[in-house]
Formats: C-alpha cells, sequence, structure tokens
C-alpha cells in the first residue's frame, strides 16, 4: 500500500516556505546561533508582546521571567552537557539547535504535520553530521548530541524514537525506525554504572526497527533486516533476516531473500568489541560520582 500526496492551500504553502526560508538562512549566517533560536521561539510560542515588555524594563512575574529566559538557549540544560567526554566545541552549536528542536515540538505547529516535517528536515540539515534527502523526522524524536549522527536518504523516523548519539550513529538509506524505539550508542558497566564504553552503531539500508524495540549500543543491523516489535538486540543480525525476541535472536529470512541471506546458523554473533569507541575525559574536566556507592564486592 503506498501513502498518497498531501498538500497545504497555496497561501499556506507561501507562509510555511518563508518560515522556513528565513529560519534556515539565518542558521547558515554568521548570526549568533542563541540569537537565532530565541528570537523564532519567541514568535512560535507566541510570546512577543510578553518579551517585548520584559526587554524594554517593564514589571514581569518571576513565572513571566523564566519562561521568556527559557527561550535563549543559552539559559538552558540539557542531561547530554553533564556528559565529561563530550566534545565541547560540537556540543556549545548542537545543543542550541536541539533545544529549537525539542521547544519546537512543543508548540501546536509541531502537530502540523506537513509543515513539522520540514521544519525539522531543515534543523536537521544544520544539526546531525549528515542528512540526505527526503528524510521524515516526526513529533517527540530525542538525541544525545545530534552532531554525531549521520542519516541518508528518504529515512524515516516515527514519534517519541530516542536517538543516543553519546558514541556514533549511523543511519542507511531508506531505514525506517517505528514509534517508541530506542537506539543506542553507549553501555554502562554491569558493576560500576558510572563507567561508560561508547560505540559505532549501525543500521543498514533498508533495514526497519519495529514498535518499542531496543538496539543496544555497538549493534550492527544488516541491510534489509527487521528487528520485531518489542525485541531488544545486542548482536548483529545479518542482511534480510528477522529477528525477535529478548535478547532478540534471527529467527528468519525474509521470503524471497534465501538465495542472498546468510544461513541463520552463522547468525546471532556478539561484534560489537569490533565498534568500540575510544573516548577519553579532558584532563580539565572535574568529574564526580553522582552516586557514590561503595563498590567493592564482599568477597574481594
Amino acid at each position: 500500500m503506498t501513502k498518497r500526496h498531501v498538500s497545504l492551500p497555496p497561501l499556506a504553502e507561501e507562509g510555511l516556505r518563508a518560515f522556513i526560508s528565513e529560519v534556515d538562512e539565518r542558521l547558515a549566517s554568521d548570526e549568533d546561533t542563541c540569537d537565532v533560536v530565541e528570537d523564532v521561539l519567541v514568535d512560535l510560542h507566541g510570546d512577543r508582546e510578553a518579551y517585548e515588555r520584559w526587554q524594554s524594563g517593564e514589571d514581569v512575574s518571576p513565572a513571566e521571567r523564566v519562561r521568556l529566559q527559557g527561550y535563549d538557549p543559552c539559559n538552558a540544560t540539557l542531561e547530554s552537557e553533564y556528559y565529561a567526554e563530550k566534545d565541547e566545541d560540537a556540543f556549545s552549536e548542537s545543543k542550541y539547535l536541539q533545544w529549537l528542536w525539542r521547544q519546537f515540538d512543543a508548540t501546536p505547529m509541531a502537530d502540523n504535520v506537513e509543515f513539522a516535517l520540514r521544519f525539522r528536515r531543515m534543523i536537521a540539515e544544520h544539526l546531525f553530521e549528515e542528512v540526505g534527502d527526503g528524510c521524515r523526522f516526526f513529533k517527540g524524536i530525542t538525541f544525545t548530541y545530534g552532531h554525531n549522527i549521520t542519516v541518508g536518504d528518504n529515512v524515516v523516523i516515527h514519534d517519541d524514537v530516542h536517538l543516543d548519539d553519546r558514541g556514533r550513529l549511523t543511519i542507511g538509506d531508506r531505514v525506517s525506525i517505528s514509534d517508541d524505539a530506542h537506539v543506542y550508542t553507549h553501555d554502562h558497566d554491569s558493576v560500576d554504572q558510572t563507567h561508560v564504553d561508547n560505540y559505532h552503531t549501525i543500521i543498514e539500508d533498508d533495514a526497519r526497527v519495529t514498535y518499542d524495540s531496543m538496539v543496544r549500543a555497538g549493534v550492527r543491523l544488516g541491510e534489509n533486516s527487521i528487528l520485531a516489535a518489542k525485541s531488544s538486540v545486542s548482536r548483529d543480525v545479518p542482511a534480510h533476516h528477522i529477528a525477535a525476541g529478548t535478547p532478540a535472536e534471527s529467527v528468519a529470512i525474509k521470503d524471497g531473500w534465501e538465495s542472498v541471506a546468510d544461513s541463520l546458523d552463522g547468525a546471532n554473533v556478539d561484534r560489537r568489541d569490533q565498534r568500540k569507541l575510544d573516548s577519553t575525559v579532558p584532563d580539565d574536566v572535574t568529574q564526580f560520582d553522582e552516586f557514590g556507592r561503595d563498590l567493592s564486592p564482599p568477597d574481594r
């Protein structure tokens, strides 16, 4: 079953194009990204009158002030900001763009699909390491940084998907990631959860990650493979295979692809160590242990 084309009325289309083009040009210019994001969010949230009143020195309530300050991403803190090993230079820019993405999703306009898909696609061009043509990003998508994500052509990522790029994430052409899926590039040690290993996670061309499933860090989903709904995969899935379960295993080969697919006997191999990334914490970073636990086993 194919989908039909949907278009907006001419005047709505004209306004949409003008707005997206203007924001795109400002983000590509030498203008401070923080200023661009703040300006755009003030208008999208319909708060220009209160903002101008505040800027002119008139009295505003403490709650109004917090709200108005919050449009400026320089006044925001994201969870990924605490990660000690992050690339500070890359994050200083991607944080602002991520804030624009997230706060746009909090506006009523985020439910206008034709507008929202194109607006997020424009932001992705500035935020992601690379993004192909014809991609569709739906509502509620989150990521760690954004700048460690590469996305191919005609990719569809549905509602409330989490794309972790604490490590590195590569998504091929024509990949579909369904609602509530989680794709990870970092993993915690089972004894000391403050120890983190980062990986390169790869989802190859034409693969499908279906509803509410999880791809663990360092996994490679092969070309044209499927990860079944509510599955959790920690080992590579060969091309054209269907993996299901928790932990997921290859359970079948897609009909008609048997002649070019590896056999099921050779599947379910853990190759994540091949994709572990070197990540170091800068010497000038003061680290802290948020848990403060005694991790010494009782028999050692």
